[in-house]
């Protein structure tokens, strides 16, 4: 029970912070149609800012202006280049963003070096919450719940309830309506972008002490947020949170307990000897392939429903 607790507890932050990176390529990816893979640079950019702000005026004021940054690179990127590039198709998008991410990985190891920096948990929170069966629970990852769980209820808000989250869903789906109503239809996909970037770096101000600052994070972490924007469903939201939520699980589960296929057929009555079929496939332990389990599910939810898990699109 203590280890189900704990890893459910694990599973559910690191999940969050799936989220949190996640939500931003939902509104890009999704709403926009761009494939943007060097979404998670935004998620690295916003860590290392952090870093450097918080190094300088304290942690808070980087939770604060580390984000802003974010976005203000992610505007420059849409007016300048991707606005150029869209005509072109998804082809030439592709190679932008991930030229993009390539340039921006050389610039933080040119910039930060090619170690871990030491970003560290505010002293703030740095002190154990409650504790489950003598585990200790961190009162830092009780603050990245709260502050994803704040996000997806932000987000929703303003996409469902106020004018300018329909000015976006309009001008999205119906661009020369809005464009006929007096919008200005690139102002507002400049704005989902660099709130999409926004997004990721408030993911890295807040995901990048809990996990390691350091130049591959975000190769790392962007095949994931693919993943979990595929599965979930192209334009749901909420598709995105129950994926997050599910990846985050997954591969923590698969961490601590150590079972296989045949561990399992074994409570059936089978046993799996070497002479029969597959047998060094069915007994390969969970956490040996862990990782590849989030990958598994998206070729699975694509062969049975191309839309995703809450989708309304099958493109």
């Amino acid at each position: 029970m203590e280890v189900f607790l704990v890893s459910l507890m694990n599973g559910l932050v690191y999940g969050m912070l799936l989220f949190m990176l996640a939500s931003g390529l939902t509104l890009i990816f999704s709403m926009m149609g761009v494939l943007n893979l060097a979404h998670a640079s935004a998620y690295m950019l916003g860590a290392y800012f952090a870093y450097t702000i918080s190094q300088v005026i304290g942690f808070w004021w980087a939770l604060l202006l580390a984000p802003v940054l974010c976005g203000l690179i992610g505007a420059a990127i849409e007016m300048w280049g991707l606005r150029r590039v869209h005509r072109n198709g998804h082809v030439a998008e592709l190679l932008f963003t991930f030229g993009l991410a390539l340039i921006i990985e050389k610039g933080v190891q040119m910039t930060w070096g090619l170690l871990p920096v030491p970003y560290r948990v505010p002293a703030l929170l740095d002190f154990p919450l409650f504790s489950v069966y003598g585990t200790q629970f961190p009162a830092y990852r009780a603050f990245m719940l709260l502050i994803s769980a704040a996000m997806f209820g932000a987000i929703w808000l303003a996409l469902t309830k106020t004018r300018v989250g329909l000015v976006i869903q309009a001008s999205l789906t119906h661009p020369e309506m809005a464009r006929a109503l007096g919008h200005d239809v690139p102002r507002v996909f400049t704005l989902v972008f660099a709130s999409g970037a926004a997004l990721a770096g408030l993911a890295g101000v807040i995901g990048g002490n809990y996990q390691t600052t350091e130049p591959s994070m975000a190769f790392t972490m962007g095949p994931i947020v693919f993943v979990v924007v595929v599965f979930g469903g192209l334009g749901s939201l909420l598709g995105c949170f129950i994926a997050s939520l599910l990846m985050g699980l997954i591969q923590t589960f698969a961490v601590v307990f150590d079972y296989s296929l045949a561990d399992l057929l074994k409570q059936f009555g089978l046993v799996i000897t070497s002479a029969t079929p597959f047998a060094e496939l069915l007994t390969v332990p969970l956490p040996r392939i862990g990782a590849l389990l989030p990958y598994a599910l998206l070729v699975l939810i694509l062969w049975l429903r191309p839309r995703g898990l809450l989708g309304t699109r099958d493109t």
